[in-house]
C-alpha cells in the first residue's frame, strides 16, 4: 500500500524519511535504502571482511536498509566476477554479515538475481540462456534459448536462494526482474519471442515473474520481507515500456506476494547509460578490455552505452505513473536522488520508500550529514566512472584515500555447476 499521510485540513503531509517505516513485516529506522551495486568483494562465491565493511558503511552511514548486490541464485546466473552466490557453502559469511550489520542498527537485504542474456560464458563457462535465442551486442556472445523445464528450474532456484537468505538473517530479498536479466527479457517483446505460455501479450510474458515472486513468497512466508526491481522501461525500441510495465506491475500488485517495488530503467544487455545518466566513461571502459573490444569501444562506445543527460529525479516521470496502479504494494524510488528535497519530494510523491546508489559510494554517510543538516546535497558529479569498476571492487574514483572501496581487481570466479565448488579464472 503506498503511504498516505493526512492532516486535518486535507493537506497532504509528508512522511518524515528519517522516522521509523515498516516494510512487510521488517521495521526499518527510516525510508532510506541502500540501492544495490555491483560490488566485487567476493572472489570465491563467498562473503569477504571486505564485503562486510563495505556494507557498515552505508549502514553506519545512516541508512535503513543495505542491499547486497548481486546474489546469484545459480551459478549459470552470474553477470560479472566476485558475485556472491547463494549456496549453503556461503551461509556461515552471510550470517556474519548479517549480525554485523544487525549489531550497528540496520536492516539488509539480498538480491536475488539471474543474469539470463547478460551472463558471459566467460565467467560462468556455459552458454547465457535468454527467452528465445538472440545474440548480446555488448558482447556478442550467442544465447540460447531456454527450455520449459529449465524455466522451473530457474523457479525453484530463486525459492531455494531465498530460502537461503531467510536462513542467514536477512530481512528482506531483492528479486531482481530488472535490466534485461533472465526474468526480465522474459517482459520484452524483442528478446521475447516465445509462443508457448511465456510469450505473446504481456501477460504472459509476465508470467515469469509472477511465478518466482509466488514461490519465493511461499518459501519465506513473512517472515522476511519481498521486494522487487523492475525496469519500466530500458531505453531500446521495440523492448521494454511503461505502458506494459504498468500492467506487469499491476498483476504483481494484485498477486499479493510483493512488499515493496523498486522502479528501475534501463538494462545491462544494450544502451546501459540510460539507467545511469551523465557522462559516458568510454576511454576508461576500453582500458579494462582486450582487443578488439578495446579499439570498438573507443570507436562505437558511446552509439553503443547511448548518451543520456543527467537530471535529479530522472526516473521520477515514469515512476509516479505507477503510483495509482498499486493497492497493495509499497514503491519505492530511485534514480537521482542526492539531497532531502529529493528524498522529501518521493514521499510526497506518495512512494514508501527512495533508494539511492552512487551519492552513496561516493559519501556513505550521506544520510546521517543530510539528516542533520538539510541543505547537504551529494558531492557525486556522476561522471560514472564507478560504472567500469565492476570489473574488479566497485567504488567511487574520487575517492582519493580509497575508505570507501579500494581501487583493484577482483579475482574472476567461474561458477560450475555444483555449488560447492567454485574454480578462479585468470581475469579478461
Amino acid at each position: 500500500m503506498t503511504i498516505a499521510a493526512e492532516h486535518t485540513d486535507s493537506t497532504p503531509v509528508t512522511p518524515d524519511p528519517f522516522a521509523p517505516a515498516t516494510l512487510g513485516p521488517v521495521r526499518l529506522r527510516n525510508r532510506i535504502i541502500k540501492a544495490a551495486t555491483s560490488e566485487g568483494r567476493s572472489p570465491d562465491g563467498l562473503v569477504t571482511d571486505d564485503l562486510v565493511d563495505f556494507h557498515l558503511g552505508y549502514v553506519r552511514g545512516g541508512v535503513g536498509m543495505t542491499t547486497v548486490a548481486y546474489c546469484c541464485v545459480a551459478p549459470e546466473g552470474a553477470s560479472a566476477p566476485g558475485q556472491i552466490l547463494m549456496s549453503s557453502k556461503a551461509l556461515p559469511g552471510l550470517r556474519r554479515l548479517t549480525d554485523a550489520v544487525h549489531d550497528a542498527g540496520g536492516a539488509i537485504a539480498a538480491q536475488l538475481g539471474h543474469a539470463g542474456v547478460v551472463a558471459s560464458k566467460k565467467i560462468t563457462g556455459v552458454t547465457a540462456m535468454s527467452p528465445s535465442r538472440v545474440i548480446n551486442p555488448s558482447s556478442l556472445e550467442y544465447c540460447r534459448e531456454i527450455t520449459t523445464s529449465e524455466i522451473r528450474r530457474v523457479v525453484d532456484q530463486f525459492g531455494e536462494a531465498a530460502k537461503i537468505a531467510e536462513e542467514a538473517g536477512f530481512d528482506a530479498v531483492e528479486l531482481h526482474f530488472g535490466h534485461l536479466y533472465l526474468p526480465s527479457s522474459f517482459l520484452s517483446p524483442l528478446l521475447n519471442r516465445r509462443r508457448d505460455e511465456y510469450g505473446g501479450t504481456i501477460d504472459n510474458r509476465s508470467r515469469l515473474v509472477r511465478e518466482i515472486a509466488q514461490r519465493v513468497r511461499e518459501v519465506v512466508g513473512d517472515r522476511i520481507a519481498v521486494t522487487a526491481k523492475i525496469s519500466m522501461d530500458d531505453g531500446i525500441r521495440g523492448s521494454i515500456w511503461l505502458s506494459e510495465s504498468l500492467r506487469t506491475v499491476q498483476l504483481l500488485d494484485r498477486d499479493h506476494n510483493l512488499d515493496a517495488i523498486e522502479l528501475t530503467q534501463g538494462s545491462s544487455f544494450f544502451k546501459q547509460m540510460y539507467l545511469f545518466r551523465g557522462d559516458v566513461p568510454v576511454d576508461e571502459f576500453a582500458a579494462v578490455m582486450k582487443e578488439p573490444f578495446k579499439t570498438g569501444v573507443r570507436l562505437f562506445g558511446k552509439r553503443a552505452l547511448g548518451t543520456y543527460p543527467y537530471e535529479d529525479l530522472y526516473m521520477l516521470e515514469s515512476a509516479r505513473q505507477f503510483v495509482p496502479v498499486v493497492a497493495n504494494t509499497q514503491l519505492i524510488l530511485l534514480g537521482g536522488i542526492n539531497n532531502y528535497d529529493h528524498i522529501a519530494t518521493g514521499m510526497r510523491e506518495g512512494f514508501g520508500f527512495v533508494a539511492m546508489g552512487r551519492a552513496l559510494l561516493r559519501e556513505p554517510d550521506l544520510v546521517n550529514r543530510i539528516k542533520a543538516d538539510h541543505t547537504v546535497s551529494g558531492r557525486c558529479n556522476h561522471n560514472n566512472k564507478c560504472m567500469y569498476t565492476v570489473y574488479g571492487r566497485t567504488h567511487c574514483v574520487l575517492d582519493p584515500d580509497s575508505r570507501h572501496g579500494a581501487a583493484g581487481s577482483a579475482e574472476s570466479t567461474r561458477f560450475t555447476a555444483d555449488r560447492s565448488k567454485e574454480l578462479p579464472i585468470t581475469p579478461a
